[in-house]
């Protein structure tokens, strides 16, 4: 048997079944998210010219803001297909007749989830290591209870299409991640910032306050197979979506404060320059 064929044997018997895909979903998740990391900071080193005047730490969040971005559009991409375009969740074929849509899940659906747990893994492992300077303690609490809320649905089984509903709010990092790039280059006053503060805006809309609105909405209108899940289930599928809500509201809250203080700013130096 050559080489090839041994590797082939050892990912499809071994590291791709049931038994033993959680662990590696999670290990794939850590490596791709070191390969980001470094990614980031390669391309920053040699094309970003700027890059090299930052602080230490500067550095080490831009490049962790690199990492951050990558695997948001991973999970969100990953989200809204498995929740709205995958029938995994919808149509039961006719081994799972009789199984409930909180038990459900799929190869596909455990590995992606695996990739978040061991992201999560390492930015809040980093956040440890550089606290305060990478986030304070609601960053630390968020991390905390995704990375418990996403790591109990890997391995029960249980929840995951809940667990997508709220890992949909990832589409707002990137351009909370963009802000930060923009305001550490000195483009706070640009078209570009206030343009991305509004889109900041809509999307934290839209993936923060109604899409949590309507997961509460879809939890009560499916109480009774909520219910069938395992009390730690249960709880999280109740918990978790409602201190993060809380979360976004208090976030959405200073988003829109900071707009609003963008747009009189901008008026102000347009009526200034008319005077001149």
């Amino acid at each position: 048997m050559s080489v090839k064929q041994q590797a082939e044997m050892l990912v499809t018997d071994y590291l791709l079944t049931d038994s033993f895909l959680p662990y590696t979903s999670i290990f794939a998740g850590i490596v791709m998210s070191k390969m980001a990391y470094d990614v980031t900071r390669s391309i920053s080193f040699h094309y970003f010219k700027g890059f090299t005047s930052l602080t230490k730490i500067q550095q080490i969040e831009w490049n962790n803001r690199g990492m951050s971005t990558i695997h948001a559009i991973y999970i969100t991409i990953m989200s809204i297909y498995l929740v709205f375009f995958s029938d995994l969740y919808t149509k039961y074929d006719q081994h799972q007749q009789a199984l409930l849509f909180t038990l459900r899940s799929s190869p596909l659906s455990t590995f992606t989830l695996g990739v978040s747990v061991g992201y999560f893994i390492i930015d809040l492992s980093m956040i440890y290591w550089s606290y305060p300077s990478l986030g304070g303690m609601q960053f630390v609490l968020h991390h905390l209870l995704s990375l418990f809320a996403i790591a109990y649905s890997v391995f029960s089984s249980e929840g995951q299409f809940y667990t997508y509903m709220v890992l949909i709010s990832e589409a707002t990092t990137p351009g909370v991640n963009l802000r930060w790039f923009l305001d550490t280059i000195g483009l706070k006053t640009s078209n570009a910032y206030i343009i991305n503060g509004a889109v900041m805006f809509f999307a934290w809309l839209i993936a923060r306050i109604l899409l949590f609105g309507y997961l509460f909405y879809h939890v009560s209108q499916h109480y009774a197979q909520i219910v069938e899940m395992h009390i730690i289930g249960y709880i999280l599928v109740f918990g978790v979506p409602s201190v993060l809500a809380t979360m976004n509201i208090i976030w959405f809250g200073k988003i829109l404060k900071g707009l609003k203080k963008q747009l009189c700013n901008q008026k102000a130096n347009r009526r200034g320059e008319s005077i001149v």
